[in-house]
């Protein structure tokens, strides 16, 4: 006599969830077995992390059923859920900024002894155990806060696996992962499967995708689409499905003009920059490539006057630029997009009105009056330009996704006529979809004469949108590779 086949891990059955006026969800179904890494795809708004909520209590289904191991369960709470043996990393880094890694770890969570004091030595031995398994270079006892994004993230996926959980739903967990933390990711994400445990893995990075998981549910406007067998399913039949288009296709042209824009010389700021020097022409694409850490950011950062340089100059036109002041690298046509949109790019509870006009308040403001007719026919005429959806400019920005939240971004510099536009991971948290209107915007930019400057992490984005390529290792611009020499591993050879 046979064993009956155990039921599978989690299985969801025709889960849906309605907002007000929304249908956010619509007889979602699929299963994850024991041991399976499954991946849950679609567009930013497809409803992966509605669906995601509901797994983990924040949000309830209006229809629906939840099985997990075969037993009908209500999910009412996030603390139910982690009774139940599920754990969910947020793509949005979920942290108290002033307390420790261990502390961010263990919040809502401490071992205490004599059930009064925290046991902190515990906490930070089990907090330095599970780090060592993605990044061992990690201080338990620092302040979170002095983390760069990558630490910060690979902090949120030990907090997770301290759970011990049995269901695991990462939601985009590698979006500002390095390679080489990638891969340690990888190997954690196949020692859970070993052990049983069942991976939800979302991720608009499909390349990830293909490697971590071996069957995919595709959604589309929070309805199923169908699931893919990835070891037999192309990564243009997966795009497909989940856009439910064929993509553009854009044959790269070059539109660098003779007339530099920008010229940095010397640049330095402590160990961080180490005297880079470089031109920018109107109409070029320059991309500044290396590991995380390398200086990338660090460098923009004194370009577009968010840092004082502790040597080194920037000129706009010919024209020095005051060093350390955000408001004349604006005034001079130098404007950032930064990597950490909902941080420092938006305000979030503020319509996309008030967050493309913002640099622009004080020019506009005649006898301390504002025109708002006027500006609310500019901001409208600027987001039909970049296909803002939904294109409704009272709504809080917050609510937009991230593909949108880029474009209002870049609206903001366009009514403030910046002739230098600096993309910091340009496409950090966007769907494939949105990915390539960022793509089409930035080259058009580029086309109407602006100069543009990209960090990313993404080798492939480099090599397609840019002209020339600043690859940064230590602080320093270690190499600088034209569109001719331009390979991934041309831009690694450089980079370690």
């Amino acid at each position: 006599m046979t064993d009956a086949p155990k039921p599978p891990r989690l299985s969801l059955s025709g889960i849906s969830k309605a907002f007000p006026g929304v249908q956010a969800l619509q007889g979602v179904s699929f299963e994850v077995a024991a041991g399976e890494v499954h991946a849950l795809i679609g567009e930013n708004g497809a409803g992966k992390s509605t669906l995601l909520k509901i797994l983990s209590g924040v949000y309830h289904a209006s229809e629906g059923e939840i099985r997990i191991d075969g037993t009908a369960r209500q999910i009412p709470s996030p603390r139910a859920a982690r009774l139940m043996g599920i754990a969910l990393i947020h793509q949005e880094l979920q942290q108290v900024p002033e307390l420790t890694v261990t502390q961010n770890m263990f919040l809502g969570n401490q071992y205490t002894r004599l059930a009064l004091f925290t046991d902190r030595r515990r906490m930070s031995a089990q907090a330095r155990a599970v780090l060592a398994q993605l990044d061992p270079t990690i201080d338990v006892d620092a302040p979170i806060r002095g983390l760069r994004v990558a630490q910060r993230q690979v902090v949120e996926i030990a907090k997770a696996l301290l759970a011990d959980a049995r269901i695991i739903a990462m939601d985009e967990p590698t979006s500002s992962l390095t390679p080489t933390e990638f891969d340690r990711l990888t190997k954690v994400i196949d020692g859970l499967a070993a052990r049983g445990v069942a991976v939800i893995y979302v991720s608009h990075k499909l390349d990830e995708v293909f490697r971590v998981a071996s069957r995919a549910t595709v959604l589309r406007d929070g309805r199923l689409v169908g699931h893919a067998n990835l070891r037999a399913t192309s990564e243009n039949e997966l795009v497909g499905m989940m856009v439910g288009r064929a993509l553009e296709t854009i044959h790269r042209a070059s539109h660098a003009r003779a007339q530099v824009l920008l010229a940095a010389q010397g640049l330095s700021r402590g160990a961080a920059v180490r005297d880079v020097s470089f031109e920018l022409r109107a109409g070029e694409i320059l991309g500044i490539a290396g590991l995380v850490g390398a200086g990338r950011t660090e460098l923009v950062r004194l370009v577009a006057g968010l840092d004082r340089p502790s040597a080194g100059t920037v000129t706009m036109k010919g024209r020095a630029v005051k060093p350390g002041s955000p408001r004349a690298a604006i005034a001079a046509g130098i404007a950032l997009l930064p990597e950490d949109r909902k941080k420092e790019g938006i305000v979030p509870l503020r319509p996309v009105t008030a967050n493309v006009a913002l640099p622009q308040l004080g020019r506009l403001a005649r006898l301390g009056l504002l025109n708002l007719g006027s500006i609310r026919a500019t901001v409208s005429a600027l987001t039909r330009q970049v296909a803002l959806r939904p294109a409704d400019i009272d709504r809080p920005i917050r609510l937009f996704s991230g593909g949108n939240q880029q474009k209002a971004i870049i609206c903001r510099w366009l009514m403030a006529k910046a002739d230098v536009l600096i993309f910091d991971e340009p496409t950090r948290g966007i769907d494939v979809g949105a990915k390539s209107e960022i793509y089409q915007l930035i080259e058009a930019l580029a086309a109407e004469g602006r100069a543009i400057i990209v960090v990313s992490s993404e080798l492939p984005e480099i090599l397609r949108l840019a002209d020339r390529v600043i690859v940064m290792r230590r602080g320093q611009a270690a190499g600088l590779l034209g569109r001719e020499d331009l390979s991934e591993a041309a831009v690694m050879r450089i980079a370690v």
